[in-house]
């Protein structure tokens, strides 16, 4: 199971390897191919005074010295298309944001670099929509077949889940696209983000994280090669997307369940 887990946005230095080191047991544990995740940049926050990130050059800093004294492999957004060749100098995945998923020249750039590239479905399109997004993807590394699980695989990209516009500041899941876009990659399901409550009205984004529980548990018996949690030792201190994110001290019984219903379900 890839399990992709970490802060939302990089903070401080301290901040950070206290999450990485609360995350060892899951590189660890062999049933999990584990990604830390962090974000140099949140380049989409509501309001221009919320907290980004320290940046693309000392963001990598960071990762990278997260990578050599914890041997994790690091997943990063990338956000434009002069981003992905340094990104990937650090990062074994490069995420393309949801908001992002059609832009050709950013999956290109993605797509020109040794890293697995994970594609988040927009919170605006259908699941089946994403078979494109994935084309470009396989067409830039050499590949200009048929679109499907088999060769994205193959080729490294990943389909990622994080919910769909349902109203205003709102996200629901459908569980039937996750098999839908599973025809066409490996499918990751984001269950932080997928109980965000976007842009609601106020400068900062909400959420509801009690329902995490019940929205992987779901995911976990629909079929899905991997989950992806935002975590921080304190959510409510966060200085990015805290209302959605899980505790790190309730991932490892999440995680359990999980795992029990995958076994079931396989």
């Amino acid at each position: 199971m890839i399990l992709i887990a970490g802060p939302c946005v990089l903070e401080s230095r301290d901040a950070v390897m206290k999450i990485a080191e609360g995350l060892q047991s899951y590189h660890e544990d062999c049933t999990k191919d584990f990604y830390f995740k962090a974000s140099f940049d949140k380049a989409n926050r509501t309001s221009i005074d919320s907290f980004r990130g320290p940046g693309l050059d000392e963001g990598l800093r960071m990762l990278q010295e997260v990578k050599e004294q914890f041997g994790y492999k690091i997943l990063t957004d990338v956000h434009d298309a002069s981003q992905p060749a340094s990104a990937a100098e650090v990062a074994d995945v490069l995420q393309i944001p949801a908001f992002l998923c059609r832009q050709t020249d950013l999956l290109v750039a993605a797509a020109k670099t040794s890293a697995v590239v994970n594609i988040k479905k927009g919170q605006f399109l259908a699941p089946a929509a994403m078979e494109y997004s994935v084309g470009k993807v396989l067409k830039t590394r050499g590949y200009d077949g048929k679109v499907d699980y088999e060769n994205a695989k193959k080729y490294g990209v990943w389909l990622c889940e994080r919910g769909t516009t349902f109203g205003y500041g709102n996200l629901i899941v459908d569980m039937r696209g996750l098999n839908i876009m599973r025809q066409f990659a490996p499918v990751i399901f984001d269950a932080t983000h997928s109980v965000q409550m976007p842009a609601s009205g106020s400068a900062t984004s909400g959420g509801d994280s009690s329902y995490i529980p019940y929205l992987s548990r779901a995911a976990a018996a629909a079929g899905v090669d991997g989950f992806f949690f935002e975590t921080h030792f304190d959510p409510s201190i966060a200085l990015s997307d805290g209302p959605n994110m899980i505790k790190m001290d309730d991932m490892k019984k999440l995680i359990a369940q999980i795992d029990a219903i995958r076994a079931i379900v396989e």
